[in-house]
C-alpha cells in the first residue's frame, strides 16, 4: 500500500470521526468560527481525504500485492450486496423514511455493506487496507451513533409510505446505473462480467 492511500484512509476516516469521538471539540470550533466556516473546513478535509483515497487506490491497483485471487462469482455477489447499500445510502437523505426512522444512521450501514462486498470481491493488500478500514469505521460509527441517540432520547418520525417508496425506487435506480454502467466507466471493471 502506498503513502497516498494510507494518508487518504487516515484523513478520510479521522475527519469523519471528529463528530463521533470529539463532539464537544467540534462544537467548540463551530462556536469559534461559525457553522458555515466549519462546514467549509470539513468539506476541504473530506475532499482532500477522498482525493488521496482515489489517487492512492488507483496507483496501488497498478502495482498490487495480492493476498488472494477471488473467483469471478464474488464480483457478482458483491454487486448484489451493494443493492441494499444503495437503498441505505438514499435512506440517509430522504427525510421521514422508515429505514431512517428505525435505524437512525443508514449511511453507516450503506458503507458497511459496500465495504464488506468489496472485501469479498477483491484480494489485494490495498483493497484490504481501504475497504477494511472503512468497514471498521462504519461498524464503530453505527454503534457509537446509536448509543448516543439512545442516551439523548433521539427519535425520528416516519412520514409515510411515499417516503419509503421514494427511498427504494431511487436506491434501485442508483444501484442499477452504477452496477450496469458507471462502475465500468469510472473503475474499469464491470461487476456482472463473466470473466
Amino acid at each position: 500500500m502506498g503513502t497516498e492511500l494510507l494518508a487518504g484512509i487516515a484523513v478520510f476516516v479521522l475527519g469523519h470521526s471528529i463528530n463521533l469521538f470529539m463532539p464537544s471539540f467540534r462544537q467548540s470550533i463551530i462556536d469559534t468560527i461559525g457553522a458555515l466556516a466549519w462546514k467549509g473546513v470539513f468539506s476541504l478535509i473530506a475532499l482532500a481525504g477522498f482525493y488521496l483515497l482515489v489517487v492512492g487506490y488507483g496507483d496501488a491497483r497498478m502495482n498490487p500485492t495480492w493476498i488472494w485471487q477471488p473467483p469471478v462469482w464474488t464480483r457478482h455477489a458483491a454487486a448484489l450486496l451493494t443493492l441494499p447499500a444503495f437503498i441505505f445510502l438514499v435512506a440517509a437523505y430522504v427525510p421521514g423514511n422508515r429505514l431512517k426512522a428505525k435505524l437512525g444512521h443508514p449511511m453507516y450501514l450503506a458503507v458497511k455493506l459496500w465495504a464488506a462486498a468489496h472485501l469479498l470481491a477483491n484480494g489485494g493488500l490495498h483493497d484490504i487496507g481501504m475497504f477494511g478500514a472503512l468497514l471498521v469505521w462504519s461498524i464503530v460509527g453505527f454503534a457509537v451513533s446509536r448509543r448516543r441517540d439512545r442516551a439523548n432520547g433521539v427519535t425520528r418520525e416516519h412520514l409515510g409510505f411515499g417516503r419509503d417508496a421514494a427511498t427504494i425506487v431511487f436506491g434501485l435506480v442508483a444501484w442499477a446505473a452504477f452496477a450496469m454502467w458507471l462502475h465500468k466507466a469510472l473503475i474499469g471493471i464491470s461487476p456482472f462480467a463473466m470473466g
